[in-house]
């Protein structure tokens, strides 16, 4: 009696316990995100962007670099001398100390000084360009993860349906309304389904795999994603969009500064041409001797002459003026497609909403009917449900498709929405 008395504070005291911190870990595995807390997570925890920022560290530098000034020099001399004065030795200690500063040419130095703004500045363009791709890159996973989401939701509803009528149709053959071979095609359609949701699951952790890779991590393998899929626009004009892109697309900007940089290191290889001077101020003194100097020092650019420093920057900025070129080409071409393929996503969602999605629902509810009255065959009855989930399918993927492509405008513009 006194064990029997002793299990429900058992249970109580150590199988809840145990219960609810398991129904908290998978509360915790089946987490639903939203499209913004991804884009948080990606903008805080994703290396490729942690190690695009370091470009902005270097540029600063460079900056840095750029402005120092040329570091003096201080000779000292020091030891002992003889002399001889009237056929005596006379010993005494020689001393003297040199300073010399070399200074830079101020066109050289400007251009230095203006190249590395502009690389900096390039810098942060690169830094824009890793965020803006980055922002995409997770809302197109996101849209793909919430499609195949959908997907598996009406591959359970089609299978839990199908299992459903298979139950029916074999009570029919048991009780000899039927034919048995009304039973295998039964079978075979709910395997069939079965074998499209093993397909969808696998999907699934593909896409979860993408965002948690994006994310840096911290998703994990078990989660899902909530949200609705973006709303068609009454129009997309891609020439607006090839004029935005090609002002403040942070890609653009960055081939443009590198172009800048470009034309300041030409500009300072030519001025290196005029050589450093090194001004240098003396003190020595001797036996008997003290002297106080100026010395001016001024290499002669006679045999070298930089042909090939001026040579290699004329070569960078070709360089990036024929990128610059090439991407804005790119963008156009990338823009149009996208628009195109928004179009016509656009387009198929029209078809489906003003009437395509009711028809297949309602040959569906009457196929049901019918079959349940002896009316229609299993046949007609499964034909009429893949018709509507494959009519709903598309219809979420034309949905899917259209955000991907607004997604990828937003890249290709450099524009977020």
């Amino acid at each position: 009696m006194t064990h029997l008395s002793l299990r429900p504070w058992l249970f109580s005291g150590v199988l809840l316990p145990v219960l609810l911190s398991c129904t908290v870990v998978l509360a915790q595995e089946t987490r639903s995100y939203r499209l913004d807390e991804m884009t948080d997570m990606a903008l805080k925890h994703n290396p490729a962007l942690q190690e695009a920022a370091t470009l902005i560290d270097q540029g600063r530098g460079a900056q840095a670099t750029a402005a120092a000034y040329p570091n003096p020099s201080i000779t000292g001399t020091l030891g002992p001398g003889r002399t001889r004065e009237g056929l005596r030795d006379s010993n005494f200690f020689e001393r003297g100390v040199a300073v010399s500063q070399p200074v830079e040419w101020p066109g050289m130095r400007q251009a230095r000084q203006r190249a590395a703004e502009a690389a900096l500045a390039g810098s942060q363009a690169a830094v824009d360009a890793s965020r803006l791709n980055l922002l995409a890159e997770v809302k197109i996973a996101f849209y793909q993860l919430l499609l195949a989401q959908r997907n598996e939701e009406l591959i359970m509803e089609a299978l839990a349906s199908v299992q459903e009528f298979q139950r029916g149709v074999k009570a029919r053959v048991d009780a000899g309304q039927a034919r048995p071979f009304e039973a295998l095609k039964a079978n075979v359609e709910v395997q069939k389904v079965s074998n499209d949701l093993n397909h969808a699951r696998h999907v699934l952790v593909v896409g979860r795999s993408r965002l948690n890779a994006l994310t840096g991590g911290l998703l994990g393998k078990n989660f899902n994603v909530q949200g609705n899929f973006v709303s068609p626009p009454l129009e997309l004009n891609p020439d607006g969009l090839v004029a935005s892109a090609s002002t403040q697309h942070p890609t653009v900007r960055r081939v443009r500064k590198e172009i800048e940089r470009a034309e300041h290191s030409v500009v300072q290889e030519r001025q290196s041409l005029i050589p450093f001077v090194t001004i240098s101020g003396i003190f020595q003194q001797e036996a008997a001797e003290t002297a106080y100097l100026a010395r001016l020092s001024v290499p002669i650019p006679l045999w070298y002459r930089r042909q090939g420093e001026i040579t290699g920057a004329l070569s960078a900025k070709q360089r990036a003026e024929a990128e610059h070129a090439k991407l804005q080409n790119e963008l156009v071409a990338a823009i149009t497609e996208s628009v195109e393929e928004a179009h016509a996503a656009q387009d198929r969602i029209g078809v489906f909403e003003k009437g395509l999605l009711k028809q297949a629902e309602e040959t569906l509810r009457i196929a049901r009917i019918s079959f349940q009255q002896g009316a229609a065959s299993l046949l007609e009855f499964i034909d009429a449900q893949r018709v509507h989930r494959q009519m709903l399918l598309e219809y979420t993927q034309a949905q899917a498709s259209f955000s991907v492509e607004m997604a990828r405008l937003e890249r290709w513009t450099g524009e977020l929405r």
